[in-house]
Parts: structure tokens; sequence; C-alpha cells
């Protein structure tokens, strides 16, 4: 049976702070510098219309978090979904049959996030399978997610109604709503993950988005991965980093699903 890859990519310095909390997935502590209580991150709309209404709804959703506020703006990522200092560039394209359906890119300096980027691939999401309202909710919701610093609450296929979960709306599961929103752990997470305030950081310094001075690194090409550094035991997620130099790295959070 052919793999799809849900895909998370990471640009970062270490320097990273563990959060103290009752809730239990932020990944690795990655997370936005701010100076006020409440992190107001923009969402850049590069989507075509089909996608326009789930990214509203995602941003609404997480924007129900007491600590986070998102706001759906013109996107400037262009066709190659280029990212943009302090802010989400949210795209789709055919990207071609690569094997992933989405990813989320994050840059870190000085174990703050800086900028994001989403993708998702309509390659997939044009086939019956993948081309339904719930599904493509799933995904942007959980993309989105991912750039916040959050990880996924499970990883076993089960519902824990929140989109970050390993849930499929596909197939049997296609008229399901379940699994496409966050749930209450989630924003207890956001909660831990931004309890303390820090002063703005920097942009990460950058040629053509990639950072340090580095040239165009193709990041959609699972060969700009670089080498894995850790796998789940049921062999359904991987991560894998690419060091850009300059204490600067990529890591590469796949999901593969049946």
């Amino acid at each position: 049976m052919k793999k799809i890859i849900v895909l998370v990519v990471l640009t970062l310095s270490f320097g990273v702070l563990a959060s103290t909390v009752s809730a239990s997935h932020s990944w690795g502590g990655y997370h936005w510098s701010r100076t006020t209580s409440v992190l107001s991150l923009k969402l850049g709309d590069n989507l075509s219309s089909a996608w326009d209404p789930y990214l509203a709804t995602a941003s609404t959703d997480w924007s129900i978090s007491s600590v986070l506020e998102t706001t759906v703006v013109s996107g400037l990522g262009g066709r190659n979904c280029k990212p943009t200092s302090g802010r989400v560039e949210v795209c789709n394209r055919t990207y071609g049959k690569n094997g992933w359906l989405g990813l989320a890119q994050i840059w870190i300096s000085s174990g703050h996030i800086t900028q994001g980027v989403v993708k998702v691939n309509d390659t997939y999401f044009n086939t019956s399978k993948y081309n339904n309202p719930n599904e493509r909710l799933h995904v942007v919701c959980q993309e989105v997610g991912h750039t916040f610093g959050l990880d996924h609450q499970s990883e076993d296929g089960s519902s824990q109604n929140t989109c970050m979960d390993y849930f499929s709306n596909t197939g049997a599961n296609a008229g399901s709503a379940t699994s496409t929103k966050p749930n209450q752990h989630d924003y207890d997470e956001l909660e831990a993950i931004y309890a303390h305030l820090h002063a703005p950081t920097s942009p990460l310094p950058t040629k053509n988005g990639n950072g340090s001075g580095n040239a165009m690194v193709d990041l959609d090409d699972s060969r700009a991965w670089g080498k894995i550094i850790s796998e789940s035991s049921d062999k359904r997620s991987s991560i894998f980093e690419r060091d850009l130099g300059k204490g600067n790295k990529v890591l590469t959070f796949v999901t593969w699903v049946e």
C-alpha cells in the first residue's frame, strides 16, 4: 500500500526552554517570542478559493485559546510560498506525487520561532480519497497548529477529538467531523508553552528564506531532510535533521499515513 507523508519542517538554533504544565504535547518547547500575554499572529492566505474556508475556520478555532489570536491576511508567499518574518504563510499547489500530503515549516532563532510556512498538496487532495471537507480541515488545522509549537496528541489512529491526532477523515470516516478542531487539551498546552514573556527575537538572517546565508534548500524534497534522528516504535512518524550551519538546523517531522 502506498504511503502518504505529512511533513513538519523546523529550521532552528537550540536553546529551547521546556514547558511545565498539565498538558503534554509541546514539541520541544518551540514557541514564538512576544511581550504581551496574547500572541497575535498573522496567517498569510496564499490559498485558492477552494481552501479559503478551511483556513478561516482553523484561525477562528485556534483563536479560542486565551493566549493566541490569529488573523487571516493577504498572503505574501507567492507561488513558492516564501516565508515572511513574523508570520505564517499558508499555501496550496499540486506539488506532485512526492508522497507528502501537507507540511509545516518553522524557522527558529535563539530558541524562538520567527516565521512559518504551511503547504497542502493538491496532487492528493484532488483525488476522491482526500477531497472532502473534513479531511481538508483536519490537515489545515493540524499543520497550522504545528507552527505554534504543538506536537500530536495521539499517533495510534484513534480520534482524541482534536485535529492534533492521527485520525483520518477519509473512507468510511469522510463524513465525520471529529478531529477537525482543537480541543481543551490543545488550549491547555498553548497556555503552558506561552506562560512566559520574551523580548522580541531578531529575524533569522536569510538568503532566499533559508537562513544563515545558505543557498536555496528545497524542503519539499526528501533528499534535503538530512539524517534520521528519531522514529516512533510503530514507524508511523520519523524525525530528520539537516544542519544549515552557524547553529541553525532543519528538523523534518514526518508522519506516515497508510
